[in-house]
């Protein structure tokens, strides 16, 4: 995750002394744009009765015709895969009239959650999430949307799958949902991004509490790095969920009226959703805090019960160290120098102070590697 931090900012200097609106790719240095995948512009034309899904050309792209779709009574969603090509956001823009800056952004994706509303539509962006539990890393992408009061354009860096809960309802037959205005629409991929999150948080949660066993179990520098790992990842999520709010906040608020007064308690539910997430995800960063200190004392604990023994030991062969000292200093007379059996009361004097210690020492459970 280092290493995209580090190209995500080489390649924002690229942008260094262009002019505002300047329609330059900014994502992964790793990456070869013209080794990419060409991006796909998918149309879902649809109303209550009918649905079609097409996959646009160049040639379509540039013979589009909204005002086609709106006379026939058809609500019009474009989504977009990869936004690594500024010439098919240009054609894409020059058809809905999008403002340069907006344009831009979708070309950025290293934004944070934003919302910007202009007269003719509102533009919002948020991120999409993928946690890898093995390599305990998470891969983010950004998510566009534009809503006009015709027509819904979404943005994704690559296919996700993130929408296809919402394509699932939209293909039944007689499905509610295309009842329903674009506005509606808008917060039901709104929707299925943001839970996206709790499976997030649920696969870390899950992660923290393996963690936790090991750590009071038998912790390593292998449980420190995971500990970091998590950290880290949480710190991501909270970067991008936390500003999401205030986005959600202001299109609660609707003083732009793209969304009609019967999608506002949807959109207030989703905005409880993102408090409700960030709260969790405060207390699995004050889970991994307490982890550290777990970490810490039981590293302290273990240096603690090595130097007392090594303090035992020492403490066992001073008595024999001070005997055997003065036995050794150069005096002519000495008690048991010139005795037979001098030799062994000198070692019995030093087994039994040893002996001695040893008992006092169990006594006080020095020896307990539980204390």
């Amino acid at each position: 995750m280092k290493k995209h931090r580090k190209s995500s900012k080489k390649q924002l200097s690229k942008k260094i002394g262009m002019p505002p609106g300047s329609l330059i790719y900014v994502g992964d240095m790793d990456a070869d744009v013209s080794k990419m995948p060409k991006p796909t512009v998918t149309l879902v034309a649809y109303d209550a009765a009918e649905l079609t899904e097409t996959q646009l050309s160049d040639d379509d792209l540039a013979a589009f015709d909204l005002s086609a779709f709106t006379r026939a009574g058809k609500k019009v969603w474009l989504n977009i895969h990869g936004v690594h090509d500024a010439a098919v956001i240009a054609k894409i823009g020059t058809l809905f009239e999008l403002h340069p800056l907006v344009q831009e952004d979708i070309l950025n994706t290293e934004q944070r959650p934003k919302i910007d509303e202009f007269n003719d539509y509102v533009f919002l962006e948020t991120r999409s999430f993928k946690y890898d539990k093995a390599n305990l890393t998470m891969d983010s992408e950004q998510v566009s949307f534009v809503l006009g009061h015709d027509y819904l354009l979404t943005f994704q860096e690559r296919s996700t799958g993130i929408f296809e809960p919402v394509r699932t309802r939209m293909r039944a037959t007689k499905a509610h949902i295309r009842e329903l205005g674009l506005d509606y629409l808008a917060y039901a991929l709104l929707d299925s991004a943001v839970d996206r999150y709790f499976s997030v948080l649920e696969e870390m949660v899950d992660t923290s509490e393996d963690l936790e066993e090991r750590l009071l179990s038998n912790p390593t520098n292998t449980e420190l790095h995971m500990i970091h790992h998590l950290k880290h990842v949480s710190m991501e999520l909270r970067r991008a969920v936390w500003p999401l709010r205030e986005v959600i906040n202001n299109l609660t608020r609707n003083e732009s009226k793209f969304f009609k007064p019967a999608t506002l308690p949807y959109l207030r539910d989703v905005n409880d959703h993102t408090v409700s997430f960030i709260e969790s995800l405060e207390s699995i960063r004050d889970s991994l805090s307490g982890m550290m200190d777990i970490y810490m004392a039981s590293v302290s604990q273990r240096v603690n019960l090595e130097v007392r023994a090594l303090t035992v030991v020492t403490m066992l062969f001073m008595p024999a160290t001070l005997i055997s000292g003065i036995f050794g200093m150069n005096f002519v007379h000495m008690p048991w120098l010139e005795e037979k059996d001098g030799f062994w009361w000198a070692m019995s004097l030093m087994g039994t102070i040893a002996i001695i210690m040893v008992i006092i020492f169990r006594r006080r459970q020095w020896l307990s590697s539980k204390k």
